[in-house]
């Protein structure tokens, strides 16, 4: 089995994984590999949280990892992705990339023999919406009819991922960004399969009720030349102090990071009492040593 959409997973697979997930957190599951396994690492995108909790992941499990960069390998000489692939599936037990573009992972999860786990595409971001969402289960009391504001760039990679994570787990979901500027409806339509998922530009509509007010970096890899125009665009759906009067006090503020402070966030929210940015982010090394587990056990 391979994880490479946050559609992958039925909602009973996601609570399957955060189980695993508190048996890891509490010391009463599984918290080792069965057998020394190794991860192939292939990123051809620059990363810090996602690659040091895959790593240390390995580690802590009783694994190894093994860190392939395209540009000082054979990829730069023209080594095809399915040669690529082929060779470090028959080396490692587990490939995570993250790359360019969906199509280019679904490929190479195509010429795998191991499992292949998204570690973020243009179009996707699971494992981050795994640890989100595992992150609101751990600070509200149910996930069932709570709502998830995600303001900004609604159309990017994290933003796909986990309104489809959110909805498979009965969130309601609101997503709120210019109206020149809509979702992917893709994911849109897919998410709106499992639960109630508003689009608006209105930034009181949006938050007003949300138990949860996420936010995510105006600019993404791979949109630097656009850079100014989308800051430009999105810069009045900024999180910032004013846009928190609208929301209810019990909400929580997250962002996957790294963040932008005076950009898609202010420092003062980013770092505010109701942030669990932190606490998200930490989630990262024991959601990506869960969702190893769960794909173990299906080998």
């Amino acid at each position: 089995m391979h994880l490479l959409s946050s559609d992958d997973l039925s909602k009973e697979a996601i609570n399957k994984i955060f189980s695993i997930a508190d048996g890891i957190r509490t010391g009463t599951g599984m918290t080792s590999l069965r057998e020394h396994s190794i991860m192939a690492l292939y990123f051809e995108k620059p990363s810090t949280r996602t690659r040091m909790s895959l790593q240390v992941a390995m580690m802590q499990l009783g694994g190894d990892s093994i860190y392939i960069d395209p540009a000082t390998s054979q990829r730069s000489r023209g080594e095809t992705l399915e040669d690529t692939a082929k060779m470090m599936s028959s080396y490692c037990d587990f490939i995570a990339a993250r790359m360019y573009k969906q199509s280019d992972i679904e490929k190479l999860a195509a010429n795998s023999r191991v499992p292949v786990i998204n570690a973020l595409t243009d179009l996707e971001h699971p494992t981050q919406a795994l640890a989100d969402v595992y992150t609101i289960r751990n600070r509200k009391s149910s996930l069932k009819g709570a709502r998830l504001a995600f303001i900004g760039d609604i159309a990017q990679n994290t933003a796909n991922s986990l309104m489809l994570t959110a909805a498979k787990t009965g969130m309601q979901i609101s997503l709120v960004g210019p109206k020149s500027y809509g979702p992917n409806h893709k994911y849109l339509n897919q998410a709106r399969e499992y639960s109630e998922v508003f689009v608006t530009d209105s930034i009181e509509e949006g938050i007003e009720e949300a138990d949860v007010i996420y936010t995510d970096t105006f600019v993404s890899m791979g949109e630097e030349a656009e850079a100014d125009k989308r800051r430009a665009l999105f810069a009045p759906y900024q999180l910032n102090q004013e846009a928190m009067q609208f929301a209810k006090e019990t909400a929580i503020v997250m962002h996957p990071l790294p963040a932008h402070r005076g950009e898609e966030i202010t420092a003062d929210v980013l770092e505010g009492p109701r942030s669990v940015v932190w606490e998200q982010a930490k989630n990262k090394l024991l959601l990506n040593k869960a969702v190893v587990i769960y794909l173990s056990e299906r080998e």
